[in-house]
């Protein structure tokens, strides 16, 4: 695995621990916001 590689790991691993507390967050405080981004 080259140097690039093991970033993107990192990255996706963190964004898939944060999105589910982000939502649950954004339910809890009743902020609704557009998103255009879809998994």
């Amino acid at each position: 695995m080259n140097n690039l590689d093991a970033i993107f790991v990192d990255i996706d691993d963190s964004y898939q621990t944060f999105l589910p507390a982000w939502k649950k967050h954004l339910i809890s405080s009743s902020i609704k916001q557009k998103t255009g981004m879809r998994i």
